[in-house]
C-alpha cells in the first residue's frame, strides 16, 4: 500500500493533482499552475516529463508534489522505453509517475503482458523512491478488461490505478471508480481523472472510492467547496 493512498479528510485540495498536460503548454503556463498549487495546497502538479525540473524547482518548499506522465497518452510504447522514461523523470525530481498501460494487451485479455509492462515501470519508479499510478484508459475497455487491468496493476506492484488520460475519449465515471475500488480492494489508491470539473463531480468520485482527483479545474473544485456547506 502506498503511504500516499489516503488523503487528509475534510480538505478536498489534498485529493487534487493540479494538471496541465497540453503539449503546447508554455513555461509561463506551467509556472502559473505551480503557483496555484502552492496557494491552494493541492496534492501535486502533474505535467509532461519535459517540465519536471521546472516544476520541482518552482514547488520547492511548498509541500506540493511533482507528478509526471509516462507512455502518454497512448501507452503504445515498449515497456523498456517506458521504464527508461520513468527513471529519467524520477531523476529529474518527480515524486509520482502516472503511466499508461498497453491498452491493446488489456483489450486482448493478455494479463501477462500487462503485468510485465507495469512491473518494468514500477521497478524503475520504486527504485527512485517515487510512487506509480497506472492509467487503464477506461473509455477504451469493457468492464471485464478494466478488472483485468486493475488486477494486473495490483500484481505488478502499482500504488494506484487511474481511470483516464483525458486524451482518448471519455473520462472518469463514478461507476468505473466503484468497479476499480472493488477490484483493487481498500489498500491501493484510486485516481479519478478526465472530466472532473466541479465540486459535485469530485464528491461523486470520492464517494465511489477515489482517493485522488486529477483535474485541470482544481481551483473551481476548491472554490465550490469553500462556497458550500454540504462537504
Amino acid at each position: 500500500m502506498s503511504n500516499e493512498a489516503i488523503p487528509a479528510t475534510g480538505n478536498i485540495a489534498s485529493y487534487i493533482d493540479h494538471t496541465l498536460l497540453k503539449p503546447e503548454a508554455s513555461e509561463a503556463e506551467i509556472l502559473k499552475v505551480c503557483a496555484e498549487a502552492a496557494e491552494y495546497h493541492f496534492k501535486s502538479v502533474c505535467v509532461n516529463p519535459v517540465w519536471v525540473k521546472t516544476v520541482k524547482t518552482a514547488l520547492k518548499g511548498s509541500g506540493v508534489l511533482t507528478c509526471s506522465v509516462i507512455g502518454f497518452p497512448m501507452g503504445a510504447t515498449p515497456s523498456d522505453v517506458k521504464a527508461f522514461e520513468a527513471r529519467g523523470a524520477v531523476l529529474d525530481g518527480a515524486d509520482e509517475i502516472d503511466m499508461v498501460i498497453n491498452i491493446a494487451a488489456a483489450r486482448a485479455g493478455d494479463k501477462g503482458a500487462l503485468v510485465d509492462d507495469i512491473s518494468a515501470v514500477a521497478d524503475a519508479v520504486h527504485a527512485g523512491g517515487a510512487i506509480l499510478k497506472v492509467i487503464i484508459e477506461t473509455a477504451l475497455l469493457s468492464d471485464d478488461q478494466k478488472v483485468l487491468a486493475c488486477q494486473a496493476s495490483v500484481e505488478a506492484g502499482a500504488d494506484f490505478v487511474k481511470t483516464s488520460t483525458g486524451f482518448n475519449g471519455g473520462g472518469a465515471t463514478a461507476e468505473d471508480i466503484a468497479l476499480m475500488r472493488r477490484t483493487v480492494g481498500p489498500d491501493l489508491g484510486v485516481k479519478a481523472s478526465g472530466g472532473v470539473r466541479s465540486l459535485a463531480d469530485a464528491q461523486a468520485m470520492i464517494a465511489a472510492g477515489a482517493t485522488r482527483i486529477g483535474a485541470s479545474s482544481g481551483i473551481a473544485i476548491v472554490k465550490g467547496e469553500q462556497g458550500s456547506s454540504s462537504y
